[in-house]
């Protein structure tokens, strides 16, 4: 279970990871969403997983492989905005929300279930 502290800086984390990719990766991430779902803080706050949700699906692994190539700029922009409120800048490690894909997924199946209609005239008292 996170801290309090750890579920602060994940927010700011979030918040400021966000502005970044709207205002310097517009031009890469054009006609795709990308967003920041969550952000997980290691307890000493040296290290954030960030996990990342992309729409059309079909562009994930790219987006990822542009923002993992593009990771030091990205922890430096981080750095420029937080680096008067916190000790240290942490290292930053991207990973794919698969939720979307995950719903979407069931979704599918459970619309492909075979499930009989049951006649309400049929049920025993």
């Amino acid at each position: 279970m996170a801290t309090k502290r750890q579920q602060k800086f994940s927010k700011l984390i979030k918040e400021e990871i966000s502005k970044i990719f709207q205002h310097q990766f517009s031009g890469a991430f054009s006609g795709k969403l990308v967003t920041i779902t969550d952000v997980e803080m290691s307890p000493d706050l040296g290290f954030a997983k960030i996990f990342v949700s992309v729409f059309p699906i079909i562009h994930s692994d790219q987006i990822l492989d542009h923002i993992e190539e593009n990771k030091s700029k990205v922890r430096g922009a981080l750095g420029r905005t937080i680096g008067k409120q916190v000790r240290v800048i942490p290292e930053l490690a991207f990973f794919l929300d698969s939720t979307a894909e995950y719903a979407s997924r069931m979704d599918s199946l459970i619309d492909s279930l075979d499930i009989p209609e049951t006649d309400p005239t049929d049920e025993e008292d």
